[in-house]
């Protein structure tokens, strides 16, 4: 009798000791709900991402794009032509014909003229491009603009000027910026000329970063340069003394 008893006890025991391990087993385990992310990491998870860091070579490799802003691919030169004067109106003595009179004449002021028959060429850049190189902690680049030159109506064979501005910025911060008096020879009024402008002196810091943005265009708020000689100026002589 005590060893049925003993017996059973050792059965339940074994019963309840292969419950416990069984509920381990599945609190254990990856998926269950129990698992509060200190067990194992799974081999099969991708590694977490790491942070973009810029090699060396891609660097050294790294040369600023040019880009050409809204507003500066095309120039347009007009000729100067004198305003016909405002026509004086006769009154009629009709105040109400009078004011309509006038009313015509001043929209017609208004109206801008048409400066397609005053343009002596129109210039516009196609083409944009760059070549670097690095030496001595500093970036030195070559802008290269390519671009034609159409004559208009009041065009005549000679050289033309193009103001050309090539700058290099980083961020708000202007590294380089320079304008180009850019001349070239036009003979032929009923074709297009091509040309090429390079500018080889563009030298900024060597970047840190690949964020160094280029920009190449007409600036037509430059100042022109002028060809006026300078004016001679007399001195008055002082009157002799005995």
């Amino acid at each position: 009798m005590a060893f049925h008893t003993f017996s059973g006890r050792f059965v339940a025991g074994l019963a309840l000791t292969g419950f416990m391990l069984a509920a381990a087993g599945c609190q254990s385990g990856d998926n269950g709900i129990l698992n509060l992310g200190l067990g194992k990491k799974d081999p099969t998870a991708p590694p977490p991402p790491q942070d973009p860091k810029i090699l060396a070579s891609q660097l050294n490799a790294y040369c600023p794009r040019v880009t050409v802003r809204d507003g500066t691919a095309f120039f347009n030169t007009y000729a100067n032509e004198a305003r016909k004067p405002k026509p004086k109106l006769k009154k009629t003595g009709d105040a109400e014909a009078d004011a309509a009179a006038q009313a015509a004449a001043d929209a017609a002021a208004a109206t801008p003229p048409d400066d397609s028959a005053r343009i002596i060429y129109q210039a516009s850049i196609a083409d944009v491009t760059r070549d670097c190189s690095r030496a001595d902690g500093q970036l030195t680049m070559k802008i290269a603009v390519a671009g034609k030159i159409v004559p208009g109506p009041k065009f005549s064979p000679g050289t033309i000027t193009m103001p050309i501005r090539t700058a290099v910025m980083h961020g708000t911060d202007v590294l380089y910026s320079q304008i180009h008096q850019y001349q070239v020879q036009v003979t032929d009024p009923s074709v297009a000329t091509q040309f090429v402008f390079t500018d080889s002196n563009v030298v900024v810091p060597a970047p840190t970063a690949p964020d160094y943005q280029a920009y190449a265009g007409y600036d037509e708020t430059a100042p022109k340069t002028t060809t006026d000689k300078p004016k001679k100026t007399h001195r008055k002589r002082a009157a002799a003394t005995n």
